[in-house]
C-alpha cells in the first residue's frame, strides 16, 4: 500500500500536514468502524445496531443518583452566583464528591462509583442543564484529568492517586501551550532525564489547564529525547508525567482568565523550572504520552457533548413554552409557521445529538477498537447542533432572551466554546476526511500508480511493472471494482440494512442511499483532485459533514427502532418519533446540498477574495491589534490590551 506522504508530487508543507495528522491520530487500527466503513461504502449493521444498553442494576444506580443531584441542582446550586462571581464555591465541589458525581467513573476498588461511560454522561448531561461551568469542571476531573490514570496507570500510580481523587482533590491534563493547541504533537515543554535517571527534569509552560490551580495533581505532556531503532538516531516524542503542585519548580502564575462564558471554570497557566519528577510518575509508557492524551479526549469530548446537550435540552423546552405563552399579532408565536420551523428543527436536533451522544458512550463502553471518527463526530455534531438549538431558542424568546435571570443568555455565552474546545471543529472536519478515507485513498493511489506511467522508467520497465500488477489477484479484487466506479461512474451496489424494524425500511433504504452516494462522490474527488485535494479544505469539510449527518440519521434510526421495539408510545414517543422522521429529511437535504457544493462552488472566488483582504490588512500597522503571544512572524509587535476593570487571577504559586 502507498503512503501517501512518499507520494512525488506532494509539497513539503503538505507532507509535514500529513506527519502531523498521522501523529495526532495514532496508529491505523485493525478494524474499521462504523463511519470509516461508510467511505467504502458499506454499512457495519453491528456496530449500530440495534442501540446500544446499559446493564439495568447500573441504570438503577444512575436513576438514584441522578434523583440526588436533580434536587441539589434545582434547590441549592449557585448557577448565577458561579457565573457573575467567576468562581466555583469551595462547598460546590465538597458536595458533587459527597455524592460521588466527582468519582462517578472511578473503580470501587478505588473509592469511585465505578459508572460506565453511559452512566456518566446521563449525570452531565444534567449538570450541564443547569450550570455548563459544574458541567466542565466535572468533565476535566474525569474525563481527562484522573481517566489517564485509570486507563494507564499502573497498580500501584492507581492505589497512590485514585482515592484522592475520588473523594477530595480535582485533577488536570496539562496539554496546551501558548503555541500549540489542535498541534498536540507539537509540545515545546521538554522533560530530560537526570544523570541518575531517577528523576525527569521539566522545563516549559502549559495553560489552558481546566482546575490546574485548583487540582491535587495533573498529567503535563512533554517532548522527551529518544532513540528510535528504525531511524537509528534520536526523535522527539511525548511522555505523560504525573505532577503534584507541591513540587519544588511549580508555578501557577495565572489561576484563570475572565471569560465570555463557563465563568465559573478555572483554566491555569503553569510555568515548570527545573521540576523533579519521579521516573515512577511516568503514565503508561516513555514517549507514549500522546497516546494517553489523545485516548482521554475520547471521553472528553463525549461529556462535552453531554453538557451540550443537557443546556440545548432546557433551552428547547423552555422556548416551546414562551412560544406557546406569547402572543402577538392576537395569537400564539407557536401558530406561526417560522416558529413551528425552529420548534421542529429543535426537536430534531435535539433527538439525534441524543441518540448520537450514548451511541457513542456505548461504543467507548464496549470497548470498540476504532472509535476516533465517531468520537470526534459526537463532538462536532453535538457542539454545532447545540449551538443551533440554543440560537433558534433565543429568536424565539425574543429580546426577553438577553436578561440574565432567564438563564437563555447564560446557556448561549457557556455553549460557543464548545465548538473551539477539545479539538476545534474546523480541524476535526479535516481529521474526519483525512482519518476517514486514508486506507481508501491510499488504496486508490496504489491502483493508480501500478496501472500509469512512470516517467522515470524506460518503455520495457513500466510494461514489465503494468503487466506484474495486472496479474495480481489481490489486484485485481480491488482494482476492477474500483475502476468500473471511477472511469465508468458505475456505483458500488447499496449496502443492504436488514436489522432496522419493518416501520422503518424506507429510512432504511434512504440511508443505505447515502452512504452509497457518499463513498462514490469520496472516490470521484480523489480522481479529479488527486494530492492537490489536501489543500482543499472547504471540499474536505464538505465531505466530513456529509458523513456526519449520515453517521447521525444512523444513530436515529437506531434509537427509535430501540423504541419501537420497546412498545413506547403516547406524546412523548410521538415527539420523539416525529423529530426523528424530521431529522432524516434534513440530513438528506443536508447531503445532497454539500454534494451539488462538491461539483459547482464559489471556492475559487473565495480564495481570491481572502487573498485581497490578507493583503490589504497587512497594511495595518500589528500595534493596533492583538498578536498571539508566540507569534512566529510578529512577537512582541502586537497591542497589550488594558486589564482595567477586568477580574484578574493572580496566581500564588505553591
Amino acid at each position: 500500500m502507498v503512503d501517501l506522504k512518499e507520494l512525488k508530487n506532494l509539497s513539503e508543507q503538505d507532507r509535514k500536514l500529513l506527519q502531523a495528522a498521522e501523529t495526532m491520530l495514532g496508529p491505523e487500527p485493525s478494524e474499521m468502524g462504523f463511519m470509516k466503513n461508510m467511505f467504502w461504502g458499506n454499512v457495519a449493521e453491528d456496530m449500530v445496531f440495534p442501540y446500544p444498553k446499559v446493564d439495568e442494576d447500573e441504570k438503577k444506580e444512575c436513576d438514584e443518583l441522578l434523583v440526588k443531584v436533580d434536587k441539589y441542582l434545582r434547590e441549592e446550586h449557585p448557577a448565577i452566583q458561579i457565573d457573575h462571581e467567576e468562581e466555583m464555591p469551595g462547598w460546590v465541589i465538597d458536595r458533587l464528591f459527597e455524592y460521588g458525581v466527582l468519582g462517578m467513573t472511578i473503580p470501587k476498588e478505588y473509592g469511585g462509583l465505578g459508572m460506565s461511560v453511559s452512566s456518566y454522561n446521563r449525570v452531565l448531561e444534567r449538570i450541564g442543564q443547569t450550570c455548563a461551568s459544574t458541567a466542565v469542571i466535572v468533565s476535566a476531573h474525569q474525563s481527562i484529568g484522573c481517566k489517564a490514570i485509570i486507563l494507564f496507570g499502573t497498580d500501584e500510580q492507581k492505589k497512590r492517586w485514585l482515592p484522592r481523587m475520588a473523594k477530595s482533590e480535582l485533577s488536570a491534563f496539562c496539554l496546551s501551550e501558548p503555541n500549540v493547541g489542535c498541534d498536540a504533537g507539537g509540545q515545546e515543554t521538554r522533560c530530560e532525564l537526570s544523570d541518575d535517571g531517577k528523576y525527569f527534569i521539566l522545563n516549559g509552560e502549559k495553560k489552558w489547564a481546566t482546575s490546574g490551580a485548583l487540582c491535587g495533581l495533573f498529567t503535563v505532556a512533554a517532548k522527551q529525547s529518544m532513540f528510535d531503532e528504525k531511524r537509528g538516531k534520536n526523535v522527539d516524542k511525548v511522555t505523560a508525567l504525573v505532577c503534584e503542585p507541591g513540587m519544588e519548580g511549580v508555578d501557577i502564575f495565572q489561576k484563570n482568565r475572565s471569560k465570555c462564558g463557563i465563568r465559573g471554570t478555572w483554566q491555569a497557566r503553569i510555568r515548570f523550572t527545573n521540576v523533579k519528577v519521579p521516573r515512577e510518575n511516568v503514565l503508561h509508557k516513555e514517549g507514549r504520552g500522546l497516546n494517553v492524551g489523545l485516548t482521554c479526549l475520547n471521553y472528553g469530548r463525549c461529556t462535552l457533548s453531554s453538557g451540550m446537550l443537557g443546556a440545548a435540552r432546557k433551552c428547547m423546552d423552555q422556548s416551546i413554552k414562551w412560544s406557546q405563552t406569547r402572543h402577538q399579532f392576537g395569537q400564539p408565536l407557536s401558530s406561526f409557521d417560522l416558529i413551528k420551523s425552529k420548534v421542529a428543527r429543535m426537536s430534531a436536533l435535539t433527538y439525534a445529538m441524543d441518540a448520537m451522544l450514548y451511541m457513542t458512550t456505548g461504543m467507548l463502553d464496549r470497548h470498540d477498537k476504532d472509535i476516533m471518527l465517531e468520537t470526534a463526530t459526537c463532538k462536532v455534531f453535538c457542539s454545532e447542533m447545540g449551538w443551533r438549538v440554543v440560537n433558534d431558542a433565543m429568536q424565539i424568546m425574543g429580546g426577553e432572551s438577553y436578561p440574565t435571570e432567564n438563564e437563555i443568555e447564560r446557556a448561549f455565552r457557556d455553549s460557543r466554546i464548545n465548538l473551539i474546545v477539545e479539538g476545534s471543529n474546523d480541524v476535526m472536519h479535516t481529521f474526519v476526511f483525512g482519518y476517514g478515507g486514508k486506507q481508501l485513498i491510499e488504496q486508490l493511489v496504489t491502483i493508480q500508480q501500478a496501472i500509469s506511467w512512470d516517467r522515470d522508467l524506460g518503455i520495457s520497465g513500466n510494461i514489465i511493472r503494468i503487466v506484474k500488477s495486472a496479474f495480481k489477484a489481490t489486484f485485481i479484487k480491488t482494482a476492477i471494482p474500483l475502476g468500473l466506479e471511477m472511469l465508468f461512474g458505475l456505483k458500488k451496489a447499496e449496502p443492504y440494512i436488514s436489522k432496522l424494524s419493518p416501520e422503518l425500511s424506507e429510512q432504511a433504504i434512504r440511508l443505505s442511499r447515502l452512504v452509497q452516494n457518499h463513498s462514490h462522490q469520496f472516490k470521484l474527488l480523489g480522481k479529479r483532485y488527486k494530492e492537490e485535494l489536501l489543500n482543499m479544505q472547504t471540499l474536505q469539510e464538505r465531505v466530513s459533514q456529509n458523513a456526519m449527518w449520515i453517521h447521525a440519521m444512523a444513530c436515529v434510526l437506531s434509537k427509535l427502532d430501540k423504541q419501537i421495539n420497546a412498545g413506547e408510545s403516547g406524546l412523548e414517543f410521538e415527539r420523539d418519533k416525529t423529530a426523528a422522521f424530521h431529522f432524516a429529511d434534513m440530513a438528506e437535504d443536508a447531503v445532497n446540498a454539500n454534494i451539488q457544493l462538491l461539483r459547482k462552488n464559489s471556492d475559487e472566488s473565495m480564495r481570491v477574495a481572502a487573498e485581497a483582504a490578507l493583503k490589504h490588512n497587512d497594511t495595518f500597522a500589528n500595534s493596533d491589534f492583538v498578536i498571539p503571544e508566540r507569534s512566529t512572524n510578529a512577537q512582541g509587535t502586537g497591542r497589550v490590551n488594558s486589564q482595567q476593570h477586568i477580574k484578574q487571577f493572580p496566581g500564588e504559586g505553591h
